[in-house]
């Protein structure tokens, strides 16, 4: 009798972790748990990965699979997808018991269909255009990894080692996915979602002169007076003509605006070693508290914990905002 069959889709281009991380994972479960997951390359002849190594295919598009896993590659984003690689996807899906993407292979699965009318999340860079080229599908841009019925997507490049530790879960239980986690020396739940690897003003840049003098005095400075008023001043219209242009052109408010360029400059004081009470002051925030509410509300982790985690790892001055 043969094991789960896992087949991970691979292409020219196609991001290397995103390969080799999960197929990581199913090997350590074998290895520590006796389960008996069968891996193998499903695509067309050799391919070449973003690193430049070459995988070999195990298996053609026929081949039967119990879970196919789509991995990402940077030339899946903001181009044409080759439609022999979206229509042997799509067969290959619809034969499937369990169909999964990880990193950007969910535009793969959004071009064969796979996702019309389902949640999913992909790599928070590209989770807008995801939303706006395909809004059949509800994004998620926070999440690791989503699920939907037999369907799972996963978050950026190493979140597919958290997407195959939870299907591990689900198949063989949470002590041998727990097992799996210790061994190979990772969370099984990853603390926080992808908001804290992400910029916070991701924003297009305005077409108005009007908004753009706005913004960019607010970027200029972000601990100054951004107040409503304030900001109309700087642009010479009312409060309520400038919220009509923040929601026409960015697709929020003034105040939403001025909390996303405050967690930016946030997160930089505290890469650079600020106290959190330096950098809330250097942020605009004015308290401590005030930055530990927006952090935790918008990035999903506090101040102290997002610098544990981000801050440099090499000797810095510590004199600045101590």
């Amino acid at each position: 009798m043969r094991g789960h069959r896992v087949g991970v889709v691979v292409f020219d281009g196609v991001k290397l972790l995103d390969v080799a991380g999960p197929m990581e994972v199913f090997a350590e479960a074998n290895r520590i748990g006796g389960t008996s997951y069968e891996l193998m390359a499903v695509g067309e002849g050799e391919v070449t990965s973003s690193t430049g190594l070459a995988i070999n295919v195990d298996a053609g598009f026929t081949v039967d699979l119990d879970t196919v896993l789509v991995a990402g590659g940077d030339r899946l984003v903001g181009r044409p997808i080759e439609p022999e690689l979206v229509d042997s996807v799509r067969e290959l899906a619809e034969r499937t018991p369990r169909v999964c993407s990880i990193c950007t292979g969910a535009f793969v699965l959004a071009a064969a269909g796979a996702l019309n009318g389902r949640r999913a999340t992909t790599h928070w860079e590209h989770a807008r255009l995801l939303a706006s080229s395909h809004p059949e599908i509800r994004v998620e841009p926070d999440a690791i990894w989503v699920q939907d019925g037999p369907v799972f997507t996963s978050a950026g490049v190493s979140a597919g080692i958290d997407l195959a530790l939870a299907l591990i879960e689900k198949d063989a239980g949470g002590e041998l996915a727990r097992a799996v986690a210790r061994s190979l020396v990772v969370f099984l739940q990853r603390p926080g979602g992808q908001s804290q690897f992400s910029p916070s003003t991701s924003h297009p840049r305005p077409r108005s002169e009007v908004l753009r003098a706005v913004t960019d005095a607010v970027a200029a400075d972000p601990a100054g007076d951004h107040s409503i008023a304030r900001m109309a001043a700087t642009a010479a219209v009312s409060p309520r003509h400038l919220t009509r242009l923040f929601r026409a052109e960015l697709g929020l408010t003034p105040a939403r605006y001025v909390e996303d360029v405050r967690i930016d400059a946030g997160k930089r004081a505290l890469e650079q070693g600020f106290s959190v009470a330096g950098a809330a002051r250097a942020a605009g925030f004015g308290t401590s508290e005030s930055m530990r509410r927006a952090f935790v509300l918008r990035v999903g982790v506090a101040p102290r914990t997002y610098q544990q985690r981000f801050g440099s790892t090499t000797d810095r001055p510590r004199s600045q905002g101590r």
